[in-house]
């Protein structure tokens, strides 16, 4: 264990907030969050762990919601260190952290695609968001009338579907999938006629179930019924290719390439969030932070990539690993 020397007063305090004696809190990082982050930041901890001096993170899947009500809950080692998102952090959380004594500095680490995938041996899908927007809201308008959802089959939507239940398997509302999911599909594709804050509004009569926060148990669900349908992070469609198919949306297949590329429709940023107070005090958060910025991990020919994180611009990565190393705090949007 690497000891850190704390010589300024404000480090100090914070190690009176720890409640310790001495300048380590705990020699290990804590990081909650995004399970769709999950797989990435667990890498980047197993190789940290392997090729440093110190002990390999603790790396737990909450969901972006989850994990950053626990970032922001306080200073302290009782507290994460670092959280993952699947999306980026709302004003209303940077200011329960400030409120809490915490600067968050923002990362962003790469591009991931939500997606619709099936068992192979279920039917191939090749589907619109506005035809998932009518399997998956809550109201539609049929008729020229906002009605609860009658769909119970993929075919009444439209025939050229298949003849099945629908029957999703999602994330549940803190998760930061849930959260890209219905701003790219639901609200982009809301009908005419329904309110605007009704837009995002998921059906809960048993055609869409929350699968909680483990999307390998979502993988797991689909091989078991080739009828359902999941919604998850492109990497474990990736990761389970070979009995997984994604759906077509919009005409567009959900592979690296057009994701990359901005072709996927439903694509969104994936992000860590450091605490900056525990930088120097929790050993090794720095080095972590270093490791997931690096070339090696997270570039165009890194390791995360192969798990399926589409990479950043050169300039992004850039602009992102310097407001790392000088921990430069997240803005508000407004």
């Amino acid at each position: 264990m690497k000891l850190k020397f704390i010589t300024s007063i404000a480090a100090v305090s914070l190690i009176a907030a720890f409640g310790t004696t001495g300048a380590i809190a705990r020699d290990q990082i804590q990081i909650v969050g995004s399970s769709t982050v999950f797989p990435f930041a667990t890498a980047v901890a197993e190789r940290f762990g392997q090729t440093s001096d110190f002990q390999t993170p603790i790396v737990e899947s909450t969901g972006s919601g989850g994990g950053l009500k626990l970032f922001c809950a306080g200073v302290g080692e009782n507290t994460p260190d670092i959280t993952n998102a699947s999306r980026k952090i709302k004003d209303s959380e940077i200011d329960k952290c400030n409120a809490n004594g915490i600067t968050a500095v923002e990362v962003k680490v790469g591009f991931d695609g939500i997606v619709l995938a099936n068992a192979k041996s279920g039917p191939a899908f090749d589907i619109s968001r506005e035809q998932i927007f009518l399997a998956l809201a809550r109201n539609v308008v049929v008729n020229g009338a906002v009605v609860a959802n009658p769909y119970d089959n993929w075919s009444q939507i439209d025939p050229a579907l298949p003849n099945e239940k629908i029957e999703v398997l999602g994330p549940p509302p803190t998760s930061g999938t849930r959260d890209a999911f219905v701003e790219l599909v639901m609200e982009e594709a809301c009908q005419t006629g329904i309110e605007e804050d009704l837009c995002g509004d998921i059906r809960e009569d048993g055609a869409y179930i929350d699968a909680g926060e483990n999307d390998n148990l979502i993988v797991q669900k689909l091989e078991a019924n080739s009828a359902a349908v999941g919604i998850f992070g492109f990497s474990f469609l990736d990761q389970n290719a070979d009995a997984l198919q994604g759906a077509v949306v919009d005409g567009v297949v959900p592979t690296f390439e057009n994701i990359a590329a901005g072709d996927y429709p439903v694509s969104r940023s994936l992000y860590f969030y450091v605490k900056k107070e525990h930088v120097g005090v929790i050993a090794g958060i720095k080095e972590y932070v270093a490791e997931f910025t690096s070339d090696n991990a997270w570039g165009e020919e890194g390791y995360l990539s192969e798990k399926g994180l589409i990479p950043l611009s050169a300039q992004e990565r850039a602009k992102y690993k310097a407001d790392a190393e000088n921990l430069v705090a997240v803005k508000k949007k407004n």
